[in-house]
């Protein structure tokens, strides 16, 4: 005896005017935040460039002082070590 039982087909209703709302305070959600994060970013903009124009040195200026500092000190090194090698090896020589 074989019966078959058919169960009925289920199928989902959706309130579409839910789905629109949803969509519709997620684009708002999305909008307000993109303008907070637009007006964050131009806050920290802004004082960052009060602080650049009323630095003593431009950045720039103290960017290349800071390059000439460590040229001279890796010349200094350079020179430190070479007169170190050439002191090892006149003493080994005599």
């Amino acid at each position: 005896m074989n019966q078959h039982h058919q169960q009925p087909h289920r199928t989902i209703e959706i309130d579409t005017r839910l789905v629109r709302i949803g969509a519709v305070l997620t684009a708002a959600g999305a909008v307000t935040a993109w303008t907070g994060m637009a007006i964050g970013a131009f806050a920290v903009f802004t004082a960052g460039r009060r602080m650049i124009r009323e630095m003593d040195v431009p950045p720039a200026q103290q960017a290349a002082a800071k390059w000439q500092q460590a040229k001279e000190a890796a010349e200094a090194g350079v020179r430190a070590w070479q007169s170190a090698s050439d002191a090892r090896n006149g003493s080994v020589a005599h």
